[in-house]
């Protein structure tokens, strides 16, 4: 629906898997409705935590703000439309970087 339209607006993953986050991204918008958030948000967490191991953390919305520790490499913030894409994976005590 939106790929290709997606801009990145802070990030410390590797190109590869921001790619994978984009493209995840737009397939849950064309499988759900543009303002089930939950849903949205559900759909790119289970991909990732199927893909890159557990404890992925995705928020999806207009507008929202937050506070995160996340492990080094997983954490990238885009916009597609209207909508801003927050995701990152848990941080453990020793490999914590804050956004």
């Amino acid at each position: 629906m939106l790929e290709g339209k997606a801009l990145v607006e802070d990030t410390d993953m590797p190109m590869k898997m921001q790619f994978h986050a984009m493209s995840i991204a737009s397939q849950a918008l064309d499988l759900h409705d543009v303002f089930d958030y939950k849903l949205i948000a559900g759909f790119i967490k289970k991909e990732f935590d199927m893909k890159y191991g557990e404890g992925w953390q995705c928020v999806v919305g207009s507008k929202f703000g937050c506070y995160f520790s996340h492990s080094k490499g997983t954490f990238i913030y885009f916009t597609m439309g209207s909508l801003n894409f927050l995701l990152f994976k848990m941080a453990s005590s020793s490999d914590s970087y804050s956004h």
